[in-house]
């Protein structure tokens, strides 16, 4: 960390005359010294070398003790020597463009890709940075500095939150200027910069990240505290920049008066932070979100899968601080964490609520256990598991943390409802968003095991839970556990099961449908309902418009829905651009796809782009399609995939819908073997059909079956029904030959079609 420069200067060469001398004089080697001093052997080295150093005060005490040599004379010949040395030669630190902003404590931010130094930070690229309201500030210090004159700042904010890359990004302007930077950290922080604070020349920047490991050393704190004070208010040791970060309990700890006749262990740290430091926020305000998203739209894939994350609460850098870390533990964690883990993703990708509950959980993980490990179990493995996943990372995020729901709110007034969800009993969890979308990602082709099925049984209360959990039993031919699974629900709250047997159905249902079967004192009830458990207007108006379109009245659900949509709801605005686009109207309903689509609904995109193609213009079409596709959404591939398909570019269609397999969607797989078939490429559709099935979908099968059956080839038709059997899709093939559906026990509720 020291650059080599002449020893010529009288004092240190003095110095070291009169150190060898009692070395001497002590008939000690260097090994014995160390010891006899309490210093290192390599510090006692130096001190002796002729590379130029001026050893630390610390150590010519130290060796003046152990040598029995005139302290105070020694000292004299150190700080004459130090003077001199911190005028010549170029300092400590080394040019800002030659630092590696991971080596500078930045945190990592997302997974760093396989391949050479794997895991390393200096594998992983930067996040795209999004200034906010404390960069203004502190680009003013830098520019002061820049033009000569010394300033400090610490930005002071909790884990995570951006401290250390702020100051990274301004400092960049000073790289332009030749400036030096010194991070003190070796041996430790404090000695580090206590030895080589008086080494520092003009134009270097003094990067003190965490600083409560300077100022907080109960023996250095007071004293680097004074040094980086002297170095701000002497003109001739100027300009220089001094960077430090801290955690606000720190900055609370050193700003503290003390009380009297109190020690006041902090006191040239209060005299230096005072009018130093600069809070930065948790959260991204709107203007910084729609710049991070700005950025996430060019193809800055770690800000887009942040925000996808964390828009909704704007802790973006806690986010991408935490994710390496979360993805770390899940790994390496023991058996019996990862099984609680993979049980917590899997229940949320099947669509269980946010918060789960620990004896869901941990009945749910057992099956995630291979036999050794399950045999291995400890009376107390669940409470340690749970513990294990609690510990924080980054940004003040858990793999799995417990979670104190809200309560449910009734407006006075609001009528009782006996079909109210009760609340979980026991503490529950909720799963780190990252390790949400790691799982969805990961495990989309994995069947839960049964352990998941009977623990929901049992546990699960939530009405929408069941029905989630039963339809996602039903989709991987679980169809016992399916039937249990619905039976519970209507067990749980028959009201409520009934309806949420079809949760789309409210707000996509063709506008030309009949009245539901609600009363008055039925829409009431359930008006009471929405204005206990949700939160803002916009909501409520939402969720009032889809029961008064259920029941008939749409002219109120129209004017609710206009309601919400005004507020920014962004389902009440999909909503009404879709009631805009059946009345013909479709330039208010793409302005209102549009804002759907700033209000991060998605969805929004495929509409839109059905609107332009209808209207011929093609690119624009497939501009939208691309995006929504990019964000994930299947009808946006599917229709991306259609296009390419009817543009003769077949590969680019199978390319897309590999891709959609990939990501655990077979529906453009499905759509290709039918379009395959209708051309009369049979071959390409069995392909396409098998492949579907081998991912889980014998839908593409059942098609390509039913079109051989209807253009009379019965042979063909019946091969593939068989296979469609091998696949394990007996449901799908009995609902095809049932269409009038089946009863509970699987009969059919009419004779075969």
């Amino acid at each position: 960390m020291h650059e080599e420069q002449s020893d010529h200067h009288p004092a240190l060469i003095e110095l070291r005359r009169k150190l060898n001398g009692g070395l001497a004089r002590a008939r000690l080697d260097k090994t014995q010294l160390a010891t006899r001093a309490q210093l290192g052997r390599t510090t006692v080295s130096e001190a002796f070398g002729a590379d130029g150093r001026v050893p630390s005060e610390k150590t010519v005490a130290a060796l003046a003790r152990a040598l029995k040599l005139p302290m105070q004379e020694l000292l004299e010949l150190q700080r004459t020597a130090a003077a001199s040395d911190a005028q010549t030669g170029p300092g400590p630190g080394r040019p800002i463009s030659e630092w590696e902003p991971h080596a500078l404590e930045i945190h990592p931010a997302g997974p760093a890709s396989a391949g050479p130094g794997y895991g390393s930070p200096e594998q992983r690229a930067l996040p795209g940075y999004v200034p906010r309201p404390h960069d203004r500030i502190l680009a003013q210090a830098v520019r002061e500095a820049g033009e000569g004159h010394s300033r400090m700042l610490v930005l002071v904010g909790t884990s995570s939150t951006g401290k250390t890359r702020a100051c990274w990004e301004a400092v960049q302007a000073l790289a332009e200027k030749g400036w030096r930077l010194w991070h003190p950290f070796d041996p430790t922080r404090a000695e580090a910069a206590l030895d080589d604070l008086h080494r520092v020349r003009p134009r270097t920047v003094i990067w003190l990240n965490e600083a409560q490991h300077y100022f907080g050393d109960p023996r250095a704190g007071e004293r680097i505290a004074a040094a980086v004070h002297g170095l701000l208010v002497q003109p001739e040791r100027g300009p220089v920049l001094a960077l430090g970060t801290l955690w606000p309990e720190y900055a609370a700890q050193y700003a503290a008066l003390p009380t009297p006749d109190g020690p006041d262990p902090h006191s040239r740290v209060r005299e230096l932070l005072t009018g130093r430091t600069l809070t930065v926020p948790e959260a991204f305000d709107p203007p910084a979100l729609a710049a991070a998203n700005g950025l996430a739209e060019a193809g800055d894939h770690l800000l887009a899968d942040a925000l996808n994350r964390a828009s909704a609460d704007g802790r973006l850098t806690q986010d991408l601080a935490g994710a390496p870390e979360l993805l770390q533990r899940y790994q390496s964690g023991t058996p019996a964490a990862k099984a609680v883990l993979e049980a917590a993703m899997d229940a949320r990708r099947l669509d269980v609520g946010l918060h789960l509950p620990q004896a869901f959980l941990t009945d749910a993980a057992l099956d995630y256990l291979s036999d050794i490990d399950h045999d291995q179990l400890t009376d107390d493995w669940a409470e340690a598991a749970f513990a294990e996943l609690a510990h924080l990372v980054h940004g003040k995020q858990a793999p799995l943390r417990r979670v104190n729901p809200r309560p449910q709110r009734r407006l006075p007034g609001a009528p009782p409802l006996a079909a109210l969800p009760q609340p979980t009993a026991g503490p529950v969890f909720r799963l780190a968003d990252y390790l949400e979308q790691h799982g969805r990602a990961t495990r989309r082709r994995l069947c839960p095991p049964a352990s998941l099925w009977q623990a929901a049984y049992t546990h699960l209360t939530d009405v929408d839970d069941l029905l989630n959990l039963a339809e996602a039993a039903r989709f991987r031919y679980r169809n016992q556990w399916a039937l249990h699974l619905r039976n519970q629900a209507h067990t749980r709250g028959p009201k409520l099961a009934e309806q949420a047997e079809s949760p789309s159905s409210i707000v996509m249902a063709p506008e030309n449908e009949g009245p539901g079967e609600l009363s008055t004192d039925e829409m009431k009830e359930i008006e009471g309902l929405i204005s206990q458990v949700v939160d803002t207007a916009e909501t409520r108006a939402f969720r009032l418009a889809q029961e008064h379109q259920r029941a008939g009245d749409l002219e109120a659900a129209d004017l609710l829905l206009a309601q919400a949509a005004d507020g920014g709801h962004p389902e009440a605005l999909f909503s009404l651009a879709r009631r805009r686009e059946a009345t013909g109207n479709d330039s208010a309903a793409e302005a209102l796809y549009q804002r759907a689509v700033r209000a991060g609904y998605t969805v929004a995109l495929v509409a839109l782009g059905w609107i332009h193609e209808s209207s011929g213009d093609l690119v624009t079409a497939e501009a939208h399609y691309q995006r929504a596709s990019d964000a994930g959404i299947p009808d946006g591939r599917l229709n991306l995939a259609r296009m390419r398909e009817q543009a003769g570019d077949r590969n680019a269609a199978e390319a897309l819908a590999q891709e959609a397999a990939d990501a655990g969607d077979t529906s453009v797989l499905t759509a290709l073997a039918r379009i395959r078939e209708q051309a009369g490429d049979t071959e390409t559709a069995d392909a396409l059909a098998v492949q579907a099935a081998e991912a889980g979908n014998t839908s593409a099968l059942i098609a390509v079956a039913r079109m051989r059956e209807a253009s009379g080839n019965q042979d063909t038709a019946e091969i593939l029904y068989r296979r469609v059997a091998n696949y394990g899709g007996l449901w799908d093939f009995l609902q095809e030959r049932w269409p009038h559906g089946l009863n509970p026990d699987g009969t059919p509720t009419q004779p075969w079609v």
